[in-house]
């Protein structure tokens, strides 16, 4: 006797057992179950297609070039020290003719001193001038002597140890909060300035009124640009369009640091932007309202909206987003509630906003400020405190692994390279290591 659909509610007998779930199906529910699967094909080609455009897009010189700006400079600092040897052994060449030289000339001087006396004198004998005439000789011998010498000069070949460069890609590591170095760096902000910061391979990215302003690994200005567009909300790097992305209050910017170019790529008036963040192929943008939503827009081949998620995915109705981070796969939201004033830090799936993890945070968020957090290595993650001066570092399943008073009240922090963290404060920007 045949058995019945699986489905539920289905009468109809089956007629084939699926293989990848394991049920018994009726032929329409088959068919159902078959364009389900082939429906999530789609979503995979664009994913290929945008990473294909990425490749075909590459810049193979971008991921290197911090690291071929520290080989010129070792190259600069080696013919330097190669044209000082150079000319120090020029010196010892020209310091051993000059001797030669100045004995002469401390002799001709002596003789032609001589003879001015005797001449003077109008007396002189035969043996006077005999002495004269065999100095001379002696000088004129000695002149060509000079004239006619020659060094010899042992050169060894310059041998280049191949020990003396080791090229090696950084390894992660699981960080430690405690080892935070004291600020090795620090920048004061500028009065006026917008909160803000990010960063990608290259540049830490930051407004200092009135400039977007582009800091090296050492906190270098290396460029700026007049920002001439209101408040920012917040920043993000997008590796797939190669460019910064700023948040205003209902704009997009583009901002490359190639060109310092800024452009509007998109406006919504009736949206209030609160935070950004990007993967691979999504532009993820929460709103500063209660309840938040979290907008999604593709990247390419433009920014455009394909989805929103709204109330009660996202939060509850007193609750509001603070900030969006995406990394691997996953997003973490920070959601601060007005009723309550707790916040509470989320790691949703970045495709289904489906929950992993939440932990609640044992602060209040009593001033009008949005709490930050960043992704650190080994899909870990870092929140800002600023409400208690704090940085609290969660473990990738949500616990809290380490927490560290800060001596300034946070705003924002990034970790710039595997070892460095930036964290903005209310009065400078500053760079730490650690461990």
């Amino acid at each position: 006797m045949s058995q019945s659909c699986s489905i539920k509610k289905c009468t109809r007998a089956s007629r084939w057992l699926c293989d990848c779930c394991q049920q018994n199906l009726c032929l329409q529910h088959l068919n159902e179950h078959n364009a389900s699967l082939i429906s999530q094909l789609n979503p995979l080609t664009d994913e290929i297609n945008a990473l294909e455009y990425r490749l075909k897009t590459l810049d193979i010189q971008k991921p290197i070039v911090h690291s071929r700006q520290k080989l010129e400079e070792w190259r600069d600092d080696c013919h330097q020290k190669i044209d000082s040897f150079f000319e120090q052994k020029c010196q010892e060449l020209d310091q051993l003719v000059n001797e030669k030289v100045d004995q002469q000339r401390e002799e001709l001087n002596r003789i032609n001193l001589q003879i001015t006396e005797l001449i003077h004198a109008q007396e002189t004998t035969p043996q006077d001038i005999d002495l004269l005439r065999s100095t001379i000789r002696q000088l004129k011998t000695n002149m060509k002597k000079i004239e006619q010498t020659c060094f010899t000069i042992d050169i060894h070949p310059l041998l280049i140890d191949e020990t003396l460069v080791f090229i090696n890609k950084k390894i992660e590591r699981e960080l430690d909060l405690s080892t935070l170095s004291p600020a090795y760096s620090i920048i004061p902000r500028s009065e006026g300035s917008f909160p803000s910061l990010t960063n990608n391979d290259r540049y830490l990215l930051m407004h200092q009124k009135p400039n977007l302003c582009f800091f090296d690994y050492e906190m270098n200005m290396v460029k700026q640009v007049l920002w001439s567009y209101g408040s920012i909300h917040d920043m993000c790097w997008s590796s797939a369009l190669d460019r910064f992305i700023v948040l205003g209050k209902n704009n997009i910017y583009l901002v490359n640091d190639y060109t310092m170019t800024i452009d509007n790529v998109h406006t919504i008036e009736e949206r209030h932007w609160g935070s950004c963040t990007c993967s691979d192929t999504i532009l993820f943008a929460s709103t500063n309202e209660c309840p938040s939503s979290v907008l999604e827009f593709t990247l390419l081949p433009a920014i455009q909206l394909i989805r929103e998620w709204k109330y009660p995915v996202t939060c509850t109705k007193d609750q509001c987003i603070a900030d969006t981070v995406y990394n691997d796969g996953y997003l973490a939201l920070l959601v601060m509630s007005e009723s309550t004033k707790s916040v509470r830090m989320e790691l949703r799936n970045a495709k289904t906003l489906d929950p992993m993890w939440a932990i609640k945070l044992d602060t209040m968020c009593l001033q009008k400020v949005a709490f930050r957090c960043c992704a650190i290595t080994f899909n870990e993650w870092l929140i800002v405190d600023y409400e208690t001066e704090r940085l609290v570092q969660i473990t990738k399943d949500g616990k809290i692994k380490k927490t560290v008073q800060y001596d300034s009240t946070p705003c924002r922090a990034v970790l710039f390279d595997l070892n460095t963290l930036a964290v903005l404060t209310v009065d400078d920007a500053r760079l730490h290591t650690v461990q």
